[in-house]
């Protein structure tokens, strides 16, 4: 389920344009990442970003917001089974703020609930494909008429 909630952060992708999209799935010692476009609505799984300190984590991510010119951050928003907030939830929320304060790119955020336990499954690296999977989430989320009229009219 795609939330705008936290801390009602008041930022709205631009639907009307082609986003080159990266995913986050935070974690204390570990971030997923996966990367994608609004149009292909394809995503794939990029890296793990081991977190040894946030300088460390925010100049990776610079790199690969100039690299792949990332126009929007797509983060997996960790809740309890019943959808209650945890303390995970509120740091989560507090990196989703600083990612938007560093890069001025819109932050969106999806709810995880259960795509580390799925990631499990299938192959590859596991923090990177609860990444893929917070972007379909978001990628579902997104109307086909919305794409298609951006393409139609260029942009």
């Amino acid at each position: 389920m795609v939330n705008q909630d936290p801390q009602q952060l008041p930022i709205q992708p631009n639907q009307k344009s082609i986003e080159t999209v990266l995913a986050l799935d935070f974690g204390t010692k570990k971030i997923g990442l996966a990367l994608g476009n609004s149009l292909l609505r394809v995503a794939r799984p990029l890296q793990t970003i081991k977190h040894h300190s946030n300088d460390f984590t925010f100049q990776q991510i610079q790199q690969l917001v100039k690299a792949w010119e990332i126009t929007l951050f797509v983060v997996g928003l960790p809740r309890h089974p019943d959808g209650h907030a945890h303390e995970m939830t509120n740091r989560c929320t507090r990196f989703g703020n600083q990612l938007h304060g560093r890069f001025h790119v819109p932050v969106i955020w999806v709810d995880e609930r259960y795509t580390s336990a799925t990631a499990n499954h299938r192959h590859g690296d596991i923090d990177a494909q609860a990444a893929v999977m917070i972007l379909e989430q978001y990628f579902l989320s997104i109307p086909s008429h919305q794409i298609a009229a951006s393409v139609l009219n260029g942009n």
